[in-house]
């Protein structure tokens, strides 16, 4: 079985931005827009996952796919895992985290990581970009990963750290974080399992407790680096680059 999943987790209660799904970017809320990406990289069918009636009705209501999930999720894969389990576990053997706040990622970077993820053995694939302003270095919203050497366009290689923010950083073979995961059925039934780590917690980055319980994570380059929406800022940000 080789069938591909892309779950989106959404939530309205963000504490940085409240209803941040529901925003809305040209007349459209971000999380539809998020979803139009993952339906156009055409590497498999794309839900939102959500405990939020609001968002439910408004994925429906846009013609997507929405599946109701609980309340209590410390994350977004732990999310990812409750629709996977209830709707797809039978049906696919990848599944892609996107997140729900880059509304103009490329759907061909959802298409490399899935290739990628196709053609090499690890748990966990991500992606990166290079980063271009060096005021994202000390930007504890622009997370970043380190790797072993230079990343080329058809390197997947594994990922030795991600944080926000880190003293005494080296440079080298540092890049832009981007927020997708992809997870092979069995690592996603690991992870789910697994306790929340110290550096997830301390950093609020849950890739870590793969990192600190030994799942390898491969980190491919993306061509492009979609901005993420944290901050009514970057909304404006990112309207201004889709218009």
């Amino acid at each position: 079985m080789n069938n591909t999943a892309i779950i989106i987790p959404a939530r309205l209660g963000a504490k940085r931005f409240p209803n941040k799904p529901l925003a809305k970017i040209n007349n459209l809320p971000m999380i539809i827009h998020v979803l139009n990406r993952a339906k156009e990289s055409k590497v498999g069918k794309a839900f939102v996952a959500t405990p939020d009636e609001e968002i439910y009705k408004t994925v429906v209501e846009n013609g997507g796919q929405a599946i109701l999930t609980g309340n209590n999720h410390l994350s977004g894969s732990d999310r990812v895992y409750e629709a996977y389990f209830k709707e797809l576990k039978n049906d696919v053997d990848l599944i892609i985290n996107l997140q729900g706040d880059m509304p103009n990622i490329n759907p061909n970077c959802i298409l490399k990581l899935e290739k990628f993820m196709r053609n090499n053995h690890c748990d966990i694939g991500t992606l990166a970009s290079i980063i271009k302003n060096q005021e994202d270095f000390i930007n504890p919203n622009v997370v970043k990963v380190s790797v072993d050497r230079e990343l080329k366009k058809v390197d997947f290689v594994i990922a030795n750290d991600f944080f926000r923010t880190k003293r005494d950083l080296n440079y080298e073979n540092v890049y832009h974080h981007i927020g997708i995961y992809a997870f092979t059925s069995a690592s996603l039934t690991k992870y789910v399992k697994l306790s929340r780590s110290k550096l997830e917690i301390k950093r609020n980055l849950e890739q870590m407790r793969a990192i600190e319980n030994n799942l390898v994570i491969k980190v491919g380059l993306s061509d492009t680096s979609p901005l993420g929406v944290d901050t009514e800022k970057d909304l404006i940000k990112v309207t201004k680059e889709m218009n």
